[in-house]
């Protein structure tokens, strides 16, 4: 018999989550058996601020194990990889991207607008502390770390300490939680990170026989959406707990499927917020985020962005997985 594939995962109830509804579909789609195989990463061991980690930091153990042959897949979150490619692996599958959008999940079921002056909104990305100062509402707001159940519970638990907290929908759904969300944030108020909701799957490029396999997961509107995303990423070779945002959406052109692509950058403290867009189609995804890119550098997004990363060490930079 075909021994069973070992699919590498994070630990925590999300991670394990979306890698069980990938392993799920893949012995659904193939008829092979998929057993799950829990490793520990580094980000996952400190309770410290993710951008004083370093990029794919909920990442890099992942691959060390894909390397070291003791798993023969792993399942990122595919907003926490880094954009540079890593060497000898291969993301062979994009699955279906879940809803990319923002969600609030606040007390009284309030929604963003109804939440009064001085209310705590708690969030671990800079991104969205960036927009929601942006947004003028006077909020205060507060970073914080720890997985989908522990801020939840900041907000509906017993001892709740804030008013609201914003959460990746996609993260709330995966875990069957969408019934807290009050409000999904409409991407004009709060534009989502590159990838979010998305899934990648990664094996080792010499597989090539684990790489045809896996390909029957990937869904290639969603890897089209993903790469116009993380090449705006990239070209502004930010990582993915700096305020970058960015959204793309295929529609239907009058020649055929386009790509609708926003991007932003704004300054944590909101007086800066740049926001742009560009349409091209799905085979140019990767040039439609790099020319974007281009543009809002023009307008002084580098700027910005040097801000940011040479803040001290009490600036909010906080990144996030959910």
């Amino acid at each position: 018999m075909t021994a069973p594939l070992r699919l590498g995962t994070r630990g925590s109830a999300l991670a394990m989550a979306q890698s069980g509804q990938v392993a799920a579909a893949l012995t659904a789609a193939t008829g092979r058996e998929v057993e799950l195989v829990e490793v520990v990463t580094a980000g996952d061991r400190s309770s410290a601020p993710v951008h004083r980690l370093g990029v794919g930091v909920f990442v890099s153990a992942l691959r060390d194990a894909l390397v070291a042959r003791t798993i023969d897949l792993a399942v990122h979150s595919y907003k926490d990889l880094p954009t540079a490619a890593a060497s000898g692996l291969h993301i062979a599958a994009v699955p279906p991207r879940q809803d990319p959008r923002d969600a609030l999940v606040a007390k009284g079921g309030r929604t963003l607008a109804e939440l009064p002056p001085g209310a705590v909104v708690g969030t671990g990305a800079l991104r969205r502390i960036a927009q929601l100062h942006a947004l003028g509402l006077q909020l205060e707001v507060t970073p914080i770390r720890g997985n989908v159940d522990t801020r939840l519970a900041r907000v509906l638990g017993p001892d709740a300490d804030l008013d609201a907290v914003v959460l990746a929908r996609a993260g709330l759904a995966r875990l069957g939680r969408a019934d807290v969300i009050t409000e999904t944030l409409d991407p004009m108020l709060m534009l989502p990170a590159p990838a979010q909701g998305a899934l990648a799957v990664e094996c080792r490029a010499d597989d090539p026989d684990l790489v045809e396999l896996l390909a029957v997961l990937d869904h290639a509107p969603s890897r089209a959406a993903v790469t116009a995303e993380r090449a705006l990423l990239a070209t502004l070779e930010a990582g993915c707990s700096a305020p970058v945002a960015a959204y793309a959406e295929l529609a239907e052109g009058d020649v055929g499927d386009e790509i609708y692509l926003r991007g932003a950058v704004i300054s944590s403290d909101g007086t800066r917020d740049l926001r742009l867009s560009r349409t091209g189609t799905p085979a140019d995804a990767a040039e439609i985020g790099k020319a974007l890119a281009a543009e809002l550098l023009e307008l002084g997004a580098d700027s910005i962005l040097g801000l940011e990363g040479n803040a001290g060490p009490g600036t909010q930079q906080f990144g996030s997985t959910e």
